[in-house]
């Protein structure tokens, strides 16, 4: 009799929180994207996001929030519910940078989120203004070493890879230049099209308008190694500066504590629609090289890049607060 008793409280118990993973999702699913309409954070997730909405029969609400190099909308997902309702397409500047470059960041990455899934990757260029005359890495250090100051460069925002890697540089050249920060991708790398700015180590998608317009030239890719996706654009490394890597990467995560189950669905929803032909085309376009995996896997990177960032940002001395 007893456990009988227990065979029905268990299924009384489990039976509710089952069934509301199997409905999930009941109403419009949002995701919060750190970085501005039209960035390389952007484009994927609107792009999947027309998928999902077909696969789970829901409306998928993209949100934009740029703010401080992405933390306010990393943090704005660290908070809110954990029902399966609210994500957030974000990258490594708030997710690896953000715990050494703020005292006190609002939210932890690996204990207030869950990773779901790596959308994809690309290395950061280095591109500068075609009126400025200048044809490699050698000769805009050249440059910014003759005028200390005199130089400025763009930047996603604070804490973003692009200011991070510019850091790094910098660091490593011995040099000096101004850092403007922008409120997302298309800003920064207008910025230095026209040349309000002299530098800007942009997402590949953002600044590509504007070389093919003959506004922009690109003169070193952040990778160690050349870009499967640009052959012929050189490293940093290769260029006087050997071990200089840096790659830009980015993936949706849940609040922590969102059901399990909710997010292997999300995930293998998400994994399914980077395999269509019309996805991978568009990201091949927009030259981002398409990741997936396993909510684990994403975590791993994560953890990884804290730990592989951390002495590098305090040894450019590098603090936002």
């Amino acid at each position: 009799m007893q456990r009988a008793t227990l065979a029905l409280y268990l299924i009384l118990v489990l039976l509710p929180g089952v069934a509301w993973g199997q409905a999930w999702p009941t109403k419009p699913v949002r995701i919060i994207v750190a970085g501005a309409p039209g960035s390389s954070l952007d484009i994927p997730v609107r792009a999947v996001g027309e998928k999902l909405k077909d696969r789970l029969g829901q409306a998928i609400v993209i949100e934009n929030r740029p703010a401080a190099g992405g933390t306010v909308a990393t943090d704005a997902a660290a908070k809110a519910a954990p029902d399966g309702y609210t994500y957030v397409m974000s990258f490594n500047g708030p997710l690896a940078y953000g715990p050494y470059l703020y005292s006190k960041l609002p939210y932890d990455p690996q204990k207030d989120l869950a990773a779901v899934i790596q959308m994809g990757g690309q290395p950061f260029v280095l591109a500068v203004p075609a009126s400025l005359g200048v044809n490699g890495l050698k000769e805009l250090l050249d440059m910014a070493r003759a005028s200390p100051g005199k130089l400025n460069y763009s930047s996603l925002g604070n804490g973003s890879g692009t200011h991070i890697t510019m850091e790094l540089l910098k660091s490593r050249a011995k040099i000096f230049m101004v850092h403007i920060p922008y409120a997302g991708g298309p800003a920064a790398a207008t910025a230095v099209a026209t040349g309000e700015v002299q530098a800007h180590f942009a997402p590949i998608a953002t600044i590509m308008p504007h070389v093919r317009a003959g506004r922009a030239k690109l003169i070193a890719m952040s990778s160690e190694r050349r870009f499967s996706l640009m052959p012929d654009i050189p490293t940093v490394a290769e260029q006087g500066f050997p071990g200089f890597d840096s790659y830009g990467w980015n993936g949706i995560l849940a609040p922590a504590g969102t059901p399990r189950d909710i997010i292997v669905r999300m995930n293998r929803e998400i994994n399914e629609a980077l395999e269509l032909p019309d996805i991978k085309t568009l990201l091949r376009n927009q030259n981002i090289e398409p990741a997936g995996g396993t909510p684990e896997q994403f975590a791993a990177l994560i953890k990884r890049e804290t730990e592989r960032w951390g002495p590098v940002i305090r040894a450019t001395g590098a603090k936002l607060d």
